[in-house]
Formats: C-alpha cells, sequence, structure tokens
C-alpha cells in the first residue's frame, strides 16, 4: 500500500455549530428577533414564527429558546410520519422550516394542520422557522395557512458585513486558528453574506491549511472563494 503523502494526512474533525445564548451574535439584521425570543413568556400569541433566509440563524434562535422551555425539535416535512399526540404532550414545540411543509407530499402539511389545531387546544407554546413569510407558503391545504398567520413574526435579514465579520472571528477562535486581521476583514467582505457560507468556508480554511501545514493567508482565501465561483459556474 503507498503511503500518504503530508498533505493528505488530515483528521475530519468537524465542529458542531454552537446553539447556546452566549454564542449567538447581535446586530441590526436579528436583534428584533432576538427580543422577541428574549420576551417569553410574555408573547402576545401562543406561536411565534421566525422568518429569514437561509443561514441568518433562526436554529440559534430555535434552540435558544427551547433550552429555556424545553421545547422538542422536529422538521415540518417529517410530521407525515410522527406520532402527533406525542409532540402535542410536550412542553412546548419548535417546528423547524415550515415552508418545506408541502414539499413531502399533502401528507406533511395536512399533519402540520392537525398538529398545531392540538398544539392550540392544548395551549403548547410552539415556535416556527420559515425561510418565507406565512402568506406565501406554498400548501393546498387553506386552512392550514390561517393557522400559520395566527402566529407573530420575528424578522431575520441578511447579516451584515460587520456580522460576518465577528462570526468569522469566533468561528477561528473556536477552532483555536491564529488568523491575520486582514485575512479576517478580507473573508467577511468577499464570502457570501450568510452565516451558513462563513461557516463553510473556514471549514474548508481550516481543513486546507492543515494539509498543507501553512497559516491561513489572504491568497489562500481567494483561492477558495475562487474555486468555489468556478464550481458555480455552467459547464
Amino acid at each position: 500500500m503507498v503511503p500518504k503523502s503530508p498533505s493528505q494526512l488530515t483528521l475530519d474533525l468537524a465542529i458542531l455549530p454552537r446553539f447556546e445564548r452566549e454564542n449567538f451574535l447581535i446586530s441590526a439584521s436579528n436583534e428584533a428577533a432576538y427580543a422577541l425570543i428574549e420576551s417569553w413568556p410574555n408573547w402576545i400569541s401562543q406561536s411565534l414564527m421566525l422568518v429569514g433566509p437561509s443561514g441568518s440563524g433562526k436554529s440559534h434562535l430555535a434552540a435558544i429558546w427551547a433550552s429555556r422551555t424545553g421545547a422538542t425539535s422536529v422538521r415540518a416535512q417529517f410530521l407525515a410520519t410522527a406520532d402527533l399526540q406525542l409532540l402535542a404532550s410536550k412542553p412546548a414545540l419548535v417546528i423547524e422550516d415550515v415552508h418545506e411543509a408541502g414539499t413531502n407530499g399533502k401528507a406533511s402539511e395536512t399533519a402540520l394542520f392537525h398538529l398545531i389545531n392540538l398544539l392550540k387546544a392544548g395551549q403548547v407554546p410552539v415556535l416556527f422557522t420559515s425561510q418565507t413569510p406565512a402568506a406565501k407558503i406554498d400548501v393546498q391545504t387553506p386552512d392550514l395557512c390561517s393557522r400559520l398567520r395566527e402566529a407573530a413574526v420575528g424578522e431575520i435579514g441578511l447579516p451584515d458585513e460587520a456580522l460576518v465579520h465577528d462570526v468569522i472571528i469566533k468561528l477561528f477562535i473556536d477552532r483555536q486558528l491564529v488568523v491575520d486581521t486582514a485575512v479576517v476583514q478580507y473573508l467577511a467582505l468577499h464570502v457570501e453574506r450568510s452565516l451558513a457560507a462563513a461557516r463553510s468556508a473556514v471549514d474548508m480554511l481550516d481543513a486546507k491549511a492543515l494539509a498543507l501545514g501553512k497559516r491561513i493567508s489572504k491568497q489562500m482565501v481567494a483561492e477558495l472563494l475562487n474555486f468555489a465561483e468556478s464550481e458555480m459556474q455552467p459547464d
């Protein structure tokens, strides 16, 4: 067997997202939604829907609320096979990605409708996350739209450059990586404005630096982002 070269001897030790309250970074894009989470249990409604693009921090806020309330989390598209009575017996519930309710056939959205009714009857608090406002969610059950629109709304916008910058710094610190300020600024300026994109970039830079035995540099960032852009180009 041919031994691997030093550049191939890397360990795939993925660092999972940390969804504790102290790890949530507040900015203009999410401060209103964060305030709603912090206002629990003084909500004006039994339910709250966090609406924002992918990677904007909805799941992090949902996890903070779940930790405070003892809530169980479930994705909307998997409700067709879930025990709805069991979910409705929980002290609180997080239903993630309700915009996907209709993507798994009508069974999932029917299950979501019945579950919301059970939660309402039992006065169980529920937090929804969605990439789409309730009125624009594509479902075939009109009454489900009405139920979803009963929820209070916390909107999260795309993260601004300052938030992306701070998140990148924190991701590097979590990995115990020493990176020049200029490199962090360059990455924050050029990476897609998404917390998910920032995490993915830091993961790939960490792996590349480890494989090459080098510190993360501006050139390394540029090469990574150019590669990512070329991967998205049509053939």
